[in-house]
């Protein structure tokens, strides 16, 4: 009964989003739609810049990994993370395996988004951060991978880690309800 009142209430949560148009022009075939707690996301897929890492999360959300996965990173004028599919709190990937870094000039500011990794250049996997704000800090040492083309404001209102957070945790976070490549929308 309770998993029933759940997939009921997230029904409702993502229905006013799955009515929303998708940006036009948008290239569908290499963008993902991210249904949030809070609203559509919509993120063009950079293939120029990061053609495996687009890839990987073009499959991911065709795998359904990315499925109730939880923002579980928030940190006020930085960044929003998700994309742990496998534990949902930051510390685990896909059965895939990591990726070699695909570095370039593009700039982290507003919008970005970028593959997180541990220390490595080279492990990246499934998790990606959104960045509310400019992180230069971050140029040319993170792939970036999207820019956020519609739903930046369902971004904003992300639950954050409490102010101070050295780890940026979230307790009870939001979730990607649903994530799929624009394309495979009915």
């Amino acid at each position: 009964m309770i998993r029933i009142l759940g997939l009921v209430a997230a029904l409702m949560c993502v229905a006013p989003a799955l009515a929303q148009p998708l940006p036009p022009n948008l290239d569908k075939q290499n963008a993902i739609v991210i249904d949030t707690t809070k609203g559509r996301v919509v993120i063009k897929l950079r293939t120029d810049l990061a053609p495996k890492h687009a890839e990987r999360i073009k499959q991911l959300a065709r795998d359904g990994f990315y499925n109730n996965v939880p923002f579980h990173r928030v940190m006020a004028g930085f960044m929003a993370q998700t994309g742990d599919g496998q534990n949902f709190n930051g510390t685990g990937g896909s059965k895939y395996p990591n990726l070699k870094a695909e570095f370039s000039n593009v700039p982290f500011k507003r919008g970005v988004v970028g593959m997180a990794r541990a220390s490595s250049p080279d492990s990246a996997n499934s998790q990606f951060f959104i960045c509310f704000a400019d992180a230069s800090f971050l140029n040319g040492k993170y792939t970036v991978v999207g820019d956020v083309v519609s739903g930046m404001d369902v971004v904003d209102k992300l639950k954050k880690a409490p102010p101070g957070s050295q780890s940026g945790t979230v307790t009870d976070p939001d979730k990607m309800v649903k994530v799929q490549v624009a394309s495979d929308i009915k």
